[in-house]
């Protein structure tokens, strides 16, 4: 081993391969059998004993000659005691470090409840099948300014601010979600919604821009309630308190086509879509849990990407 321990006091810096060599020795009571098991000449054996003498200040072993087995000194036996211990240590550094190469350890992701719904299912199951050990670990909030802090990855709806790279995973067109009976089935005109009654987010995140597109169009419709849960928005539609405006992967996520309660109509002319954004800090060196995840959030955006607007 090339690793080296750093000790203070009479020790010098000792060499891992020393500790190794010389708990070879103690266990085949042999240099020359030593030697065999690690694959070394026995010079070298001797060689890498002869350092740890040095380094520790006296003879680890005791050398009766002939074919009686080497002892080890008191000196030895303190040495080999500690030795033990630092060069398992060692090994639980060295299959770490393996399996943080190979893909484990610990990820921390930010996100929001949609593409919790949707598209962090998928990321974290190919995930943990591609890496049974790793560690991941979810912050679910919506901010109206995020930030990246300590996190690895942050999905966000829209760009944020800061020394931060990204990709752009899809466009989330918006929805009219409405109790059956209330709009005749197919597209509604976004004028058919100037003074309707809807239900709808706070004015956070991306639904101020939402909403001001509205106006732009001159739709104007009566908020009569506000939640920033989907599930609790969707309530109060089938309630018959008002419809929704809802992105494509909050429908999705809620699995609204299932509920014969609810309708789904696109809108004429569109609004502009909520576009989903994956961010990381700038210059910042991915673990391969992290890049890999990068990957598989952009294989998993795109295979869900929403169908093309109905003509």
């Amino acid at each position: 081993m090339s690793m080296y321990v750093v000790t203070l006091g009479r020790v010098s810096t000792i060499e891992l391969r020393h500790l190794a060599a010389m708990a070879a020795i103690a266990e085949e009571g042999s240099f020359g059998r030593a030697a065999l098991r690690l694959g070394y000449t026995q010079s070298t054996v001797s060689q890498q004993i002869a350092a740890l003498e040095r380094a520790v200040g006296g003879p680890v072993f005791d050398r009766p000659g002939g074919p009686r087995p080497v002892r080890l000194t008191p000196l030895g036996i303190v040495v080999l005691d500690h030795g033990r211990a630092v060069l398992a240590k060692a090994e639980a550094l060295a299959d770490a470090v393996d399996r943080f190469q190979a893909g484990d350890g610990r990820i921390d992701i930010g996100t929001f409840q949609s593409v919790s719904s949707v598209i962090l299912p998928s990321v974290v199951r190919r995930l943990r099948d591609e890496h049974p050990g790793c560690d991941i670990r979810l912050s679910e909030e919506e901010p109206e300014q995020p930030r990246i802090g300590d996190l690895d990855l942050l999905f966000y709806d829209g760009r944020i601010d800061g020394e931060v790279e990204h990709r752009k995973l899809l466009d989330d067109p918006y929805l009219l979600v409405a109790g059956a009976g209330t709009f005749p089935d197919g597209p509604v005109s976004l004028d058919r919604l100037d003074g309707a009654p809807m239900v709808a987010w706070p004015l956070t995140c991306d639904q101020p821009l939402m909403e001001q597109a509205l106006a732009r169009s001159g739709a104007r419709p009566q908020i009569v309630f506000r939640s920033a849960v989907n599930d609790t928005l969707l309530s109060m539609v089938r309630a018959g308190l008002g419809s929704a405006l809802l992105p494509w992967l909050a429908v999705r996520g809620a699995d609204v086509p299932s509920d014969a309660r609810l309708r789904i109509h696109e809108l004429r002319p569109a609004l502009p879509p909520r576009e989903i954004y994956l961010h990381w800090q700038a210059g910042r060196v991915h673990s391969p849990l992290a890049a890999r995840a990068v990957e598989v959030a952009v294989e998993v955006a795109a295979a869900l990407a929403p169908p093309p607007p109905t003509a």
